[in-house]
Order: C-alpha cells, then sequence, then structure tokens
C-alpha cells in the first residue's frame, strides 16, 4: 500500500487592498519557518493571518513591483526584522514609486521598498526546508519573477497568468509579446498538474489554462 506523502508546506492565501490581490502565506511543514508572498497591504490582516497560521516569518517575497503587490512589504519587513526578497531588478522604478502609485489609484498607505537581495532566472528562494524555483517572466512588469516548486505542484505566478485570462500589458513598459512568449517558455512546459495562485481572483492549474484559456 502507498503511503501518502506529506506536502513540504501549507499554504494560506489572503485578499488584500481593494483591489483584492492575493497575499499567499508559505509555512514549512516541519520547522513552521514561512514566507510571505506579495504583501500589498492590509499589514494587520496578513499578521492575523500568520498568526492563525502559527507561522513564524523568515522572508517576503515579491513578485514585481506594482503597489497592489507590495504595499504592505516595507512595514511588514520591519515588523519581523525580515529580508525582502524579489522581483528582478528591473522592477526597480516601480519599488521606488510605490507611494504615488497608490495615490494615483486611490489606495494609499503603502510604502516605497528597496529589497535586500534582487532575482533573476535560475535562482532559488527558500524558507525552513522548503525551496522554490524562480523564473524571470518579463511582460507585464520588466521585473516579474514566478515562484515554483513543481514536486509539490505549485506556482507562484502575480499577475501573468489568471483563471481565463492574461496579465495586463497598457502600463509603462509592459511588452505583450513579451509575457504571452514567457507564458510558452515558463509556464506551459510545466506539469498540466500544476496548480497556481494567480494575483487576483482564484487558483487554477496549467493544464486547465492551456486547455480553456481564450487569450493562450
Amino acid at each position: 500500500m502507498n503511503t501518502p506523502i506529506e506536502p513540504p508546506f501549507r499554504l494560506g492565501v489572503l485578499p488584500v487592498t481593494p483591489l483584492q490581490q492575493n497575499c499567499s502565506i508559505l509555512v514549512c511543514a516541519r520547522t513552521g519557518r514561512a514566507a510571505v508572498v506579495d504583501p500589498g497591504g492590509d499589514v494587520e490582516d496578513i499578521v492575523r493571518g500568520i498568526g492563525e497560521m502559527k507561522a513564524q516569518p523568515e522572508a517576503i517575497w515579491l513578485t514585481h513591483g506594482h503597489f497592489d503587490h507590495v504595499g504592505g512589504a516595507a512595514e511588514l519587513a520591519e515588523r519581523y526584522g525580515i529580508p525582502v526578497i524579489g522581483p528582478h531588478r528591473d522592477d526597480d522604478w516601480l519599488l521606488a514609486e510605490v507611494e504615488e502609485q497608490g495615490r494615483l489609484f486611490g489606495v494609499p498607505g503603502g510604502r516605497n521598498v528597496t529589497p535586500d537581495r534582487w532575482l533573476a532566472e535560475g535562482d532559488t528562494v527558500s524558507f525552513g526546508e522548503v525551496t522554490f524555483a524562480v523564473r524571470h517572466c518579463p511582460g507585464h512588469t520588466p521585473g516579474h519573477v514566478l515562484f515554483i516548486h513543481e514536486d509539490a505542484r505549485l506556482g507562484l505566478f502575480g499577475d501573468v497568468l489568471f483563471r481565463g485570462a492574461i496579465g495586463r500589458t497598457d502600463f509603462p513598459r509592459s511588452d505583450h509579446e513579451a509575457l504571452l512568449r514567457g507564458i510558452r517558455e515558463k509556464i506551459l512546459t510545466l506539469p498540466d498538474d500544476l496548480a497556481f495562485v494567480p494575483g487576483h481572483g482564484p487558483m487554477s492549474t496549467v493544464g486547465e489554462e492551456r486547455r480553456t484559456n481564450p487569450f493562450l
């Protein structure tokens, strides 16, 4: 009889800000150490979620530089004394304009943030005993990255791919062709049963989007 393999981590997804951006909390099953991904705002709600999951934050990971994904990163990093990791350096200009972005979209309260570590294609990031691969996937923003744990069949795709949609490319320095190329080369090469958390909305799988997403 096959013994089920215990997942290496637990996942909590908390929509934050009026834009309902998915902040993910990943907790190592063995150590309780955690990564908080894209804490866009509503920091007190994120702190409460961390407590409910009995997690010990170790790092903050950012998929890209838009304010609704990073607005709470500086405050959360100060509160827990942890580093901010990612995105790719090509989003540095966005991270320097978080406060201005928020004002333009009517969502104040976010803070500009400077990462402790930039990410690039082929890097890895870890929390506890868990390691995710990093893939650089520009298009929505030039510095967008994906976080992928292929063995556990989970990806954190930010605003690259959604259930039934793809990321917007009508922003400054967006690139529609680069986005589609990145999806083809960095996502559609993954297993069909790999589930992913998008930046907004419900989770899906690579296979479901390959079959049904009208933009692909």
